[in-house]
């Protein structure tokens, strides 16, 4: 496929979007996690967990993210502020890929101490230090916070850190999910302190891949430099909302439309 200009590449994306940000995109996604739920808490909730290990088969991603929900007994939000030490045994057996039950364990007592002490998720992506954070700072910052709570250090890579140039994919995702409102509902659009402008595109290899093949992206490395570049290209496309394009560009990926 041979897309020499700007307002080609624009009308093929644009396209896309329409075909794959549809409804029923979200059953085979992780963001049908979320989607179970209706309370603003467990949306959020049910969602970073989902987002945080999304790696690996679809399939398998699924299956344990709803695995963590029952073991939650699909009440993330009342679980996080209530469990008790006993409760938190059930989940020394969870393992998805590298994140296991030490991992998991820490998560729900870091969740815990986010909602109990500093007011939640959405306000864990708000540095009050800084003026006019983008969304690095942001990342940042969360993890800094969510960091706060005793863990062993095997723990910490399972959240992405953007200043050690990590692409923060799943961070990204997420954001994408609580932050983005169009009328598909595919994503939620409940967090109102982010604007959409201001997200950035969840880079992964399909991603990656399909946005050098349309010659949008040149760094050949997929870190935080390569999302700020094509970012900041989606940005033209669309300035208020830009990663909208995820749609496009993950499903051409996936599709091999490209080839």
């Amino acid at each position: 496929m041979l897309l020499k200009k700007h307002d080609d590449i624009k009308d093929l994306l644009d396209e896309a979007v329409i075909k794959y940000n549809q409804r029923n995109f979200i059953e085979n996604d992780p963001i049908s996690i979320p989607h179970q739920f209706t309370k603003k808490e467990d949306i959020e909730i049910s969602g970073f967990l989902a987002s945080t290990i999304a790696w690996g088969n679809r399939k398998s991603i699924i299956t344990n993210a709803n695995k963590l929900m029952a073991l939650m007994d699909h009440a993330p939000h009342e679980f996080i502020t209530s469990y008790s030490k006993k409760d938190l045994k059930r989940f020394e057996n969870f393992v998805h890929r590298t994140f296991n039950g030490i991992d998991c364990t820490f998560f729900i007592e870091s969740l815990r101490h986010i909602y109990l002490d500093k007011g939640g998720l959405e306000k864990a992506f708000y540095p009050d230090d800084i003026s006019n954070p983008d969304l690095k700072d942001r990342i940042v910052h969360f993890r800094t916070v969510f960091l706060e709570t005793k863990h062993l250090s095997r723990s910490e890579k399972h959240i992405s850190n953007p200043a050690a140039k990590s692409s923060a994919k799943r961070l990204c995702m997420y954001l994408r999910w609580m932050v983005r409102k169009d009328s598909r509902k595919v994503d939620f659009g409940i967090w109102k302190n982010i604007p959409a402008s201001d997200l950035c595109l969840p880079l992964d290899v399909h991603t990656g891949n399909v946005s050098r093949t349309l010659k949008l992206l040149k760094r050949t490395q997929n870190d935080w430099q390569a999302v700020e570049e094509i970012t900041s290209v989606l940005r033209s496309f669309d300035p208020k909302d830009p990663v909208k394009y995820d749609f496009a560009l993950f499903g051409l990926g996936v599709d091999g439309v490209l080839k």
